[in-house]
This record gives C-alpha cells, sequence and structure tokens, in this order.
C-alpha cells in the first residue's frame, strides 16, 4: 500500500513538474510562434543546422536546469540535469508543434523538412522558457508568512486589472503584425473551437496547476470569479476583449468588418494574451 501510494506521489509531482515546465515554456516562447520571420528561418533551414542549433540549446539548456530548472528540488547532479534537459528540450518541441498545429502553420501536408525546422527552430527557445520556469516563476523564495496584509484592492478587480496589463505586454506587439490576418485566414471554425480549448487550458494550467508563485493563496481566494474555473473563463472574456481592442487600435478591425472577421481576429491574438494575462495574474 505504502509502495503504491509512493508511486502515484511520484507520478503526481512528475506531472506538476512537466505542467510547470510547459507553463514555463508558453511564457516564454509564445511571441515567436506569431512571428513569421522564425518560420521562414524554419522552412529554410537544412538539417546540419538544426543539429547545431539543438546542440547548442542543449548546452545552455543543460546550465539553466543545472542552475535552477524547472523542478521544485534543489538537489540536482550533473546527471540529473543531462536527463532533466533531454526532457525540457522535449516539452518545448511537444508544446510548440501543438501551438503550430493548432494553428495550421503545419499540416499533415506541410513537407516533412519544412515541419523538423518550424518545429525545432519555434521548440528550443520554448525548452528554454521550460528550464527558466522554476527559477523565475516560482514564488516559493518569495512567499511571505501568514501574517501578510490583505489585498487592498478587490481580488476580482485585482485579476481583472492584471489579466489586462499582462495581456497588453504579450500580445501589444504581436497585434499590428500581419501574422494574425495570415492565421486567422487559414483557420476554419473547428480549430477556432480547438484555440478556445487551449487557451483555458493554458491559461488553468500556469495560474492553477503548475506551482508557481501563491498558487494555494489563489485556489483559496472568495468571489463570484475568484474560483479557478469561473476565474479562468473571465480572464479569458478580459483577454479576448483587450485583443479585440489591440486590433482595433492597430486598424486591423474596423466598425465595416463582419463579425466572423472580428471572431476569427480575436480569437488568434486571444491565445498569447491569455498566456499573458495569466502571467499577470501571477503577480497578484
Amino acid at each position: 500500500m505504502n509502495k503504491s501510494k509512493r508511486r502515484k506521489n511520484q507520478w503526481s509531482n512528475e506531472l506538476n513538474d512537466i505542467i510547470r515546465g510547459a507553463s514555463g515554456g508558453f511564457l516564454f516562447g509564445i511571441p515567436l510562434l506569431y512571428t513569421m520571420e522564425v518560420w521562414w528561418i524554419g522552412s529554410s533551414t537544412k538539417p546540419a543546422q538544426m543539429s547545431i542549433a539543438i546542440v547548442t540549446t542543449f548546452l545552455v539548456v543543460l546550465l539553466l536546469t543545472r542552475t535552477e530548472g524547472f523542478r521544485k528540488t534543489k538537489n540536482i547532479r550533473w546527471r540529473d540535469a543531462a536527463m532533466d534537459t533531454v526532457e525540457a528540450i522535449a516539452i518545448g518541441i511537444v508544446c510548440a508543434t501543438a501551438i503550430l498545429f493548432l494553428l495550421r502553420e503545419i499540416t499533415l501536408e506541410t513537407p516533412l523538412q519544412e515541419t523538423l525546422g518550424k518545429i525545432v527552430f519555434e521548440g528550443l527557445p520554448f525548452s528554454l522558457g521550460v528550464a527558466l520556469a522554476n527559477g523565475f516563476l516560482s514564488g516559493d523564495r518569495y512567499q511571505s508568512s501568514d501574517s501578510d496584509k490583505e489585498p487592498t484592492i478587490n481580488p476580482t478587480v485585482a485579476d481583472i486589472g492584471a489579466t489586462l496589463i499582462g495581456a497588453m505586454i504579450i500580445a501589444f506587439n504581436i497585434a499590428p503584425t500581419d501574422e494574425i490576418p495570415m492565421l486567422a485566414a487559414a483557420i476554419s471554425p473547428p480549430w477556432q473551437l480547438a484555440i478556445i480549448a487551449a487557451s483555458l487550458l493554458i491559461s488553468y494550467g500556469i495560474v492553477f496547476v503548475a506551482g508557481f508563485t501563491y498558487q494555494a493563496k489563489r485556489q483559496q481566494q472568495q468571489g463570484i470569479f475568484q474560483r479557478p474555473l469561473s476565474e479562468t473563463v473571465m480572464a479569458y472574456l478580459v483577454s479576448l476583449t483587450a485583443s479585440a481592442f489591440m486590433m482595433f487600435f492597430f486598424q486591423k478591425l474596423s466598425f465595416d468588418d463582419p463579425w466572423s472577421i472580428w471572431l476569427s481576429y480575436t480569437l488568434v491574438l486571444g491565445l498569447p494574451a491569455t498566456v499573458g494575462g495569466a502571467a499577470g495574474r501571477l503577480a497578484v
């Protein structure tokens, strides 16, 4: 029975570590996933260049993992760091592949070399975020005692403000680019639903599952929007509103455009905006 419990705890801890690493990867690598120059580089990259990029990234991630990593433990030997480095790169590649496929930037019809190039050059920066996750995003070393003062503003208002700030920081540089219309034109309604689901899952994972700053405290907050599911949905709607505003601000959308264009553009920009909004809520 004890062995069964230990094994269950090991799997649970491993899953939490993977989610924490993936969340760090999303926070660090999501802007590059919306950069067509990176797509072009990946499309024209030769196998030798991919190999050099992988080896170079492995060495950098190895050093980052040895220093911080994406696990809670600080007792990391070089052998463990090497294994975690392989896992970090794998997490980055899997996450980047999923988003590229979701955005229809790679499909089953995409040539193999082009697919591999895009995955490598988008996935490797992702793996840097995975390796940095625990050091830069975990709040354990900064958490205060239970005698901390109560927040001076309503938690719901604080979350809305933090979501807006985070969404604007991440998505503001993406909104004026041509990538948004390009991606939106290639995404059909079923894939729009998939983007909605992915945005909600990523946001929930970053704030409530990955073990970042004050996660336990956030789950105990009171209020109509202060439960994990309701807060995630509320924050997503705020991020979508911010995305629509940014597209309108940069004249990518106008009142003369049909609602379907507004919807598609907003959903596409809403994914990175939601990641930024989740990051913003970690700070409050």
